[in-house]
């Protein structure tokens, strides 16, 4: 018998997983996959989420992995530039992008350390219910292995944006908006380390510097145009890049090209209901939305603490943990609705007046305004 079984060993288990574990609280953290691999991200971190790192003792490691710190942004917008630090939070003022493969086994073993039992390999075929209330999880290995059944007085949804554990709970949708943008992107070497954003009606470019010298370079596109362009989704993302932001496709010419092109048409929009008699949902499988704004990650930290705040040391107590998870999915939607609102207002690539913030969300305390 756990106190908690997280489903899902990124981001949000990963770090749900850990600080429940630093509470007491005995827990066993599942994922479907053998290896960590790198995960289709924007990568970046803002600074709250850095905060939260730093917090968790963990931020150390991430410095480590050679990630450059990103002090400064600079967005365009047609003849105006905006220029800017980012204001201190937290204790922290850099905001960091580090690559999945390398952030994600940081905190997977932040968590074993802080005692989690952690199970790679091991799908989720179903949850266990009794009286209505979920109370554990039947597991099987991804090879077909034989089905093991586990039990707990919560279940954690950390499964992504199609959780299995939201399905079989029927996690009824609050609120959801169309597709507004598709994706593409790809890794470079030889580009100036600079965090930059560009905007034009129908269009975004951003370079996001990472690990190993290594710069992402990403297009977003109008979601009417994935049809048109998945086919050749380099050939689009060059020729975005080269309307857009005519000073990074000359940068590009001198330096190479080191993955292939990644990309989705599936950034959805949601908020699902976040829990219910027996579970709760974080990061991805309680609520998506459209990666322009790069909250992913950050979004992800914040619900793990939030969860964790709230629950305290009442998960013991049915009564106490309905209310404090209540209590959660209450504030999860205050701390979050504001910026899914901005972020469709960006997705939606249209055109707008000159601007006085910066996107990623970043606190300016020093601005350049250059017409």
């Amino acid at each position: 018998m756990y106190d908690v079984i997280v489903v899902g060993a990124r981001i949000a288990g990963a770090s749900t997983a850990m600080l429940l574990a630093r509470d007491g609280y005995r827990v066993l953290m599942v994922d479907r996959d053998r290896v960590v691999r790198d995960a289709q991200s924007t990568l970046y971190i803002h600074q709250s989420g850095v905060a939260a790192l730093h917090r968790w003792n963990v931020l150390p490691e991430v410095v480590a992995t050679g990630c450059p710190p990103l002090e400064r942004i600079r967005h365009t917008a047609g003849d105006t530039v905006l220029d800017g630090a980012p204001s201190r939070t937290g204790g922290v003022r850099a905001a960091y992008a580090p690559r999945r493969r390398l952030l994600d086994p940081i905190l997977i073993r932040a968590a074993v350390d802080a005692g989690v039992e952690y199970r790679p390999n091991a799908s989720v075929n179903d949850l266990l219910f009794e009286d209505g209330r979920v109370v554990g999880v039947r597991t099987g290995s991804v090879r077909g292995e034989a089905e093991h059944t586990e039990r707990a007085r919560l279940v954690v949804g950390a499964d992504g944006m199609r959780s299995t554990v939201a399905a079989r709970v029927r996690a009824p949708v609050l609120m959801q908006d169309p597709h507004h943008t598709c994706v593409y992107y790809t890794y470079w070497s030889d580009l100036p380390p600079l965090l930059r954003t560009f905007e034009a009606p129908g269009r975004w470019v951003a370079t996001i510097p990472t690990n190993d010298g290594a710069t992402l370079v990403a297009a977003y596109f109008p979601q009417a145009q994935f049809p048109a362009i998945r086919g050749d989704a380099l050939d689009a993302l060059l020729t975005q890049v080269q309307k857009t932001a005519p000073e990074v496709r000359e940068e590009m010419a001198a330096g190479r090209r080191l993955e292939h092109v990644h990309g989705t048409g599936d950034q959805r929009n949601f908020f699902r209901e976040a829990q219910g008699p027996g579970w709760v949902l974080v990061g991805d499988s309680g609520h998506h939305k459209d990666s322009i704004t790069a909250r992913g990650i950050t979004d992800a930290f914040c619900q793990a603490q939030l969860l964790v705040d709230c629950v305290g040391d009442g998960l013991q107590d049915p009564k106490a943990l309905s209310t404090a998870l209540k209590r959660f999915a209450e504030q999860r939607l205050d701390a979050l609705l504001s910026a899914y609102h901005s972020t469709l207002k960006e997705a939606r690539l249209e055109s707008r007046g000159p601007r006085t913030d910066v996107p990623l969300g970043m606190e300016i305390d020093q601005k350049l305004v250059i017409h």
